[in-house]
């Protein structure tokens, strides 16, 4: 396994700024996208942080990244909206989605955003929690590429389409959940490739619709507990993609094989202000009360304490803040060199393949 080397946030903001800048992206908004990714990499969601400078760099140097988007956004009613994002950095597309959207549910109660034409926006957690900080209900989700094979079918249709929620509470970070709709992330599988680690069998197939181990030989990802995953993603695919008017399922746009051309990816974005069905004090109260009952609960064997879902990337993220996110020596040698990327994404098929894998 590749070793890491342990850097502070400050200096992984600006090594990754750096970067984005030189292929191309304007300085506002690499510092957006900068920030967002070392979060990711802070709350141990290393498979959407520095790893994937690489290839946002040569999106952009590519064309494929609106460098210079004019990013609007339709009010559409008094509680809904669509934010064009005109194929810009999906970070900086998202967030303003994201700042309308809390806008927009402080004086309605209720929002409920549709982001059309974006790129990749990385961890859904990022947004949801701002909103949360609002003292907002937060759920977000968007589409992606085909990746996945359904239960009970043998080809790819739908991608990895996650799903995130936040809530706030009284005295703690909010709690935030983050999740793919397949067994794992692509992006856990593309961490395991920088790693050269293994993947365990449970996550994906290969080019013959077996289990593999070997993060290189990904053909298919799985989804989440069979019918109850497929059921999610399709639903995002309906709530991000279709609902407004964009391609769905295997007609999304692939992630790597044309870095010239943007991706008009959609997300959804809803928030709720709980004032508008409850006491704000007593709801934050009783999210805290549910935390603190959940760490009362005995641990099972061969765990420490119950955690509520996503606590662990909180904890994670509070440690690495204070004391230094590590990063992998193979990115972290790319980050600092002159080399703005290495070519090594466009043509390929939606697992950054050429061949077969195998």
């Amino acid at each position: 396994m590749e070793e890491t080397v342990i850097v502070q946030s400050q200096e992984l903001q600006q090594l990754i700024q750096k970067k984005l800048a030189a292929a191309g992206l304007s300085e506002a908004h690499a510092a957006i996208v900068a920030e967002h990714l070392v979060f990711a990499d802070a709350s141990g969601i290393h498979s959407h942080g520095a790893v994937r400078v690489d290839y946002y760099a040569e999106r952009i140097a590519k064309g494929g990244m609106n460098r210079t988007p004019q990013i609007t956004f339709e009010e559409t009613g008094p509680s809904s909206g669509i934010v064009h994002g005109q194929n810009g950095a999906g970070q900086v597309v998202v967030l303003e989605a994201t700042k309308h959207a809390i806008e927009m549910a402080k004086r309605s109660g209720i929002a409920a955003v549709g982001v059309r034409k974006t790129s990749h926006s990385g961890a859904l957690s990022y947004y949801v929690k701002k909103a949360a900080e609002a003292d907002l209900i937060a759920l977000s989700m968007c589409q992606s590429d085909s990746m996945v094979v359904p239960f009970g079918g043998k080809e790819n249709y739908f991608g990895t389409n996650p799903i995130a929620f936040a809530a706030p509470r009284k005295q703690g970070a909010p709690v935030v959940f983050d999740m793919a709709t397949t067994v794992q992330a692509w992006g856990k599988i593309l961490d395991a490739r920088s790693k050269n680690k293994e993947i365990p069998a449970t996550w994906a197939v290969d080019a013959h619709g077996k289990p593999t181990t070997n993060p290189h030989h990904v053909h298919g990802l799985l989804p989440i507990s069979g019918p109850k995953g497929f059921g999610l993603m399709m639903m995002v695919d309906i709530l991000s993609g279709m609902l407004l008017g964009l391609p769905f399922g295997k007609h999304v746009s692939s992630m790597y094989n044309d870095l010239t051309k943007g991706r008009d990816l959609g997300q959804f974005i809803l928030l709720i202000d709980p004032q508008r069905f409850t006491d704000l004090d007593t709801f934050k109260e009783s999210v805290e009360t549910m935390v603190a009952e959940l760490h009362d609960i005995p641990a099972a064997e061969q765990f420490q304490q119950v955690y509520y879902p996503g606590e662990i990337n909180q904890l994670t993220y509070e440690k690495y803040m204070a004391e230094g996110i590590p990063i992998e020596k193979n990115i972290y040698r790319y980050l600092i060199s002159d080399t703005v990327h290495f070519d090594q994404y466009s043509g390929s098929d939606a697992f950054a393949q050429t061949g077969t894998g195998e």
